[in-house]
Parts: structure tokens; sequence; C-alpha cells
């Protein structure tokens, strides 16, 4: 699958430490090849993110993005990345 990012998630990324840097270019190889390999608990999510899937890039990192079809091609857009708290609040 094509992956595209968000300008805040290449944002985010460029503050994480590179150890998430890291992991988040391993997961996206993962997911590029496979966005539904079991190693990266590809789920939706619920309100008030439905319509938004989630991957996890550490035990406590995630990444957020959206299934987008335009002109015959499916890519994710990724628009998140952040610990689970910093992204869902909980």
């Amino acid at each position: 699958m094509t992956v595209k990012y968000s300008p805040l998630l290449l944002k985010t990324l460029k503050k994480v430490d590179v150890r998430i840097r890291k992991s988040f270019k391993e997961r996206i190889l993962i997911f590029s090849k496979d966005p539904h390999d079991p190693v990266l608990n590809n789920h939706e999510l619920r309100e008030p993110l439905e319509g938004l899937r989630s991957i996890d890039i550490t035990a406590e990192y995630r990444a957020i993005y959206e299934e987008i079809i335009a002109e015959k091609e499916q890519f994710a857009y990724f628009v998140g990345l952040g610990t689970h708290e910093e992204l869902y609040g909980e």
C-alpha cells in the first residue's frame, strides 16, 4: 500500500526520540508490505476518531492513518504519531 504523511506527522516525527523514528520507519516498511501484519495491531478507532485506523509503533507509541481512495489509487495517509495518552486522551 502506498503511504503518505501529513505535514503535522512529519513535524512530530522530527521532535521524537531517534529510537521512535527508527521504530516508525521499520513499522512503515512492514505496513507497506502487509498493512494487516499482526505485529502492527492494525485496528479501527472509535469516536471521536471514527473513520481512522491505528498501528503500533512501540509499546507506547501509535500512528494514526486514514485509508483514502482517489482516482483508482488507494493509499494510507498518516496524520498522527504519539503515545496512547497523547492521541486518545485516555
